[in-house]
């Protein structure tokens, strides 16, 4: 028998990837931005046209969520 010491085995402490960190943060802000600049464009609209139903406000609002989501999609499907 060969006098083997036992050794633990070490723990490989894996820092997260920081590319995807700023991808998503950076996801994170543009969605924010995209729904705040139809939201915000909807109401001026909704405040032109006169109208006592926020209409275009609720029609950018969902306009906005779809193309987010899309990218959404888009972003986290892409295989590197």
């Amino acid at each position: 028998m060969q006098n083997q010491s036992f050794q633990p085995k070490k723990k490989s402490k894996k820092k997260p990837d920081n590319r995807l960190i700023f991808r998503y943060t950076g996801l994170a802000f543009q969605m924010m931005a995209t729904l705040g600049i139809a939201v915000f464009a909807g109401y001026k609209i909704d405040q032109r046209t006169g109208w006592s139903f926020p209409f275009f406000l609720i029609i950018l609002s969902l306009i906005a969520l779809a193309v987010i989501l899309r990218q959404i999609i888009k972003d986290t499907s892409r295989n590197e």
